[in-house]
């Protein structure tokens, strides 16, 4: 590292000379801009609006406009400025360290001692660490006199500049102002759920997932050049989320069923999935069958309102209970094959037809059969009313 500013923390009578050195650095792929066309690199000139002469940085001055008015500020007038000319670190007063908002926080700078003896700087250190205190000081570098906190990190000086109290914003949402009534139910859930999640930060378990995959594809267009599959390169898409509104209570039951191991219980079934085969009924049928074959299993809504329609016929006819049953038998399996034919659907077995059409017994039925099968149904029926 490279040391930025050298100064002095003031604390009291005691001088303790330092070092700065920055504490973070920026990790991210530096990218420049390039003329699509050619790849010809893009640059941009400093001109001046008056006289469109291209201006040098030495030749560049700093200014400020109010109403229409423009105030030209040298660089030896900045200098001149005397908090810029400073380089002390005065501590103004201690604090607790929860009394500083993570908000005011913006960059952290270790400090190394910059004497032949680091006593002084050891026994500020000491007094950090004894009294479980934050020391608040205000320093300028460059060109900004600034607010900040000194405390210790793994045994070293950390100074964090602070933003000053008119630089963070008020936050004034309307949309927080609204009466909002939370179950306690949801309030236990939600605690659970917390509770599930809980953990020790540790830093290095995240990574940066963009520039790696920025790394990736750089790398890989190195070596195969502008004839790229990125589906290749960074495998297929994993498929987003469909966005649906769903309870909040319902949110909260299948975040703790996942975080519990309960996620293959909790989840729904496929709408798509085929149903459970039912066995055949043990009743015995005593109609004929005509057409594709009985299809005795199959549970469709089309085939029930059949049947039903069937009984309420019966019905009227003053038939006794054992006329309606032995009517369904013997309108049950033509009507049941002939809607099975008539929807087009294929049963269990998987079987189909030319037409779409297919029986439990994988028997193929084509639309003429579908037909005639209808036929015999309305035949079936009136043999039924007749009889009883």
């Amino acid at each position: 590292m490279r040391a930025i500013w050298k100064g002095a923390i003031a604390f009291g009578l005691v001088n303790v000379p330092v070092k700065v050195y920055s504490a973070t650095e920026d990790h991210d792929i530096s990218l420049h801009q390039v003329h699509n066309a050619d790849g010809g690199r893009i640059r941009y000139q400093r001109r001046c609006e008056v006289c469109g002469e291209v201006v040098d940085y030495s030749d560049i001055e700093k200014a400020y406009e109010d109403d229409g008015r423009t105030v030209i500020l040298t660089k030896d007038e900045l200098k001149a400025i005397p908090a810029e000319n400073s380089h002390e670190i005065e501590v103004v007063q201690f604090v607790p360290s929860e009394q500083l908002d993570p908000i005011m926080f913006e960059k952290s700078y270790y400090l190394e001692p910059d004497s032949k003896s680091p006593k002084a700087y050891m026994l500020l250190r000491r007094a950090l660490e004894d009294t479980e205190r934050v020391a608040v000081v205000q320093f300028a570098l460059r060109d900004k006199t600034r607010l900040g906190a000194l405390r210790i990190r793994d045994d070293v000086l950390m100074l964090q500049a602070l933003l000053w109290a008119d630089e963070v914003r008020e936050a004034a949402f309307p949309a927080l102002d609204t009466s909002i009534r939370i179950s306690a139910q949801e309030r236990e859930m939600s605690a659970a759920l917390v509770e599930s999640m809980a953990s020790d930060f540790e830093p290095e378990q995240f990574t940066d997932d963009y520039q790696a995959q920025l790394r990736q594809l750089i790398e890989a267009k190195l070596e195969k050049g502008d004839a790229l599959d990125t589906e290749e390169t960074f495998g297929a898409e994993a498929e987003g989320g469909k966005g649906e509104v769903i309870d909040l209570m319902e949110a909260l039951k299948r975040s703790l069923d996942k975080k519990r191991g309960g996620g293959a219980a909790a989840r729904e079934p496929d709408e798509e999935e085929p149903a459970e085969e039912e066995a055949p009924e043990p009743a015995k049928r005593s109609g004929r069958s005509t057409g594709g074959g009985r299809s005795s299993g199959s549970r469709s809504s089309a085939a029930k309102k059949d049947a039903g329609d069937s009984e309420a016929e019966t019905a009227k006819s003053g038939t006794t209970k054992r006329a309606t049953a032995g009517a369904r038998s013997k309108a049950a399996g033509p009507s049941k094959t002939s809607t099975a034919s008539k929807a087009g659907t294929a049963s269990k077995t998987g079987t189909a037809s030319k037409s779409g059409t297919a029986s439990k017994t994988g028997t193929a039925a084509k639309s003429g059969a579908a037909a005639k099968t209808g036929t015999a149904t309305k035949s079936t029926a009136k043999t039924a009313r007749k009889g009883a």
